[in-house]
């Protein structure tokens, strides 16, 4: 659960003023807003990237408005992957693994399930470039999923894609997050996207969250 309690943030002519939201444990939450609205930054507040001016952020029950990203439990998709050139794809999926230092074993049955889930089984051992924008988002996905977080976090990450790898993406990105049972909060600008994925919808508007549904 993503509970956002009279947060307010400033940055430069940005600004939110006290918003409270709730995403339900296990619900794919959209984000919505137009450029500028503060959606992403919101976003990076909820992951711990960005720092809160007043509230509180809770993740399943627990304050997190002031803890490290790296102790919140969250795994998080940018919106251009941002993908290591010299590693290879089953190193992109082991990182977070070997930096919990997770034994070979496991390790190497987590980066399989990954895989296999993910359809990119056959990219293990080659590295980013020239990937499709596609393959590319599948790796960034698994990466974020690699250690079971309980919440993903997602800033755009179809909006570089074309129409039918996009579409792919939302049926895989619904049946992942269905099958994983993780709380999800993706940013886009894409009434598609919000249409297709959204369990609870949320738009930034004049530094305020409207719930659409």
């Amino acid at each position: 659960m993503i509970e956002l309690i009279d947060v307010s943030m400033r940055a430069g002519e940005f600004r939110l003023d006290s918003v409270s939201a709730v995403i339900p444990n296990g619900a794919y939450g959209v984000l919505m807003g137009r450029t500028g609205s503060g959606k992403t930054t919101l976003l990076e507040a909820v992951c711990g990237l960005k720092q809160v001016a007043g509230g509180r952020i809770r993740l399943n029950g627990h304050d997190v408005t002031r803890l490290h990203p790296a102790m919140r439990d969250i795994g998080f998709v940018p919106q251009d992957g941002a993908l290591f050139p010299s590693m290879t794809i089953e190193q992109h999926l082991r990182f977070a693994l070997d930096i919990r230092k997770w034994r070979p074993e496991p390790a190497r049955q987590r980066v399989e399930e990954l895989a296999e889930m993910l359809q990119i089984k056959h990219l293990l051992q080659r590295r980013p470039v020239g990937l499709s924008g596609g393959e590319r988002q599948r790796v960034a996905l698994g990466r974020a999923l690699s250690y079971h977080p309980s919440t993903l976090c997602l800033d755009e990450p179809l909006s570089a894609l074309d129409d039918k790898t996009r579409d792919d993406m939302m049926t895989l990105l619904k049946k992942v997050q269905t099958q994983l049972g993780v709380t999800a909060l993706h940013v886009t600008h894409s009434h598609l996207e919000a249409e297709r994925l959204a369990d609870r919808l949320l738009r930034v508007e004049d530094g305020q969250i409207v719930i659409e549904r």
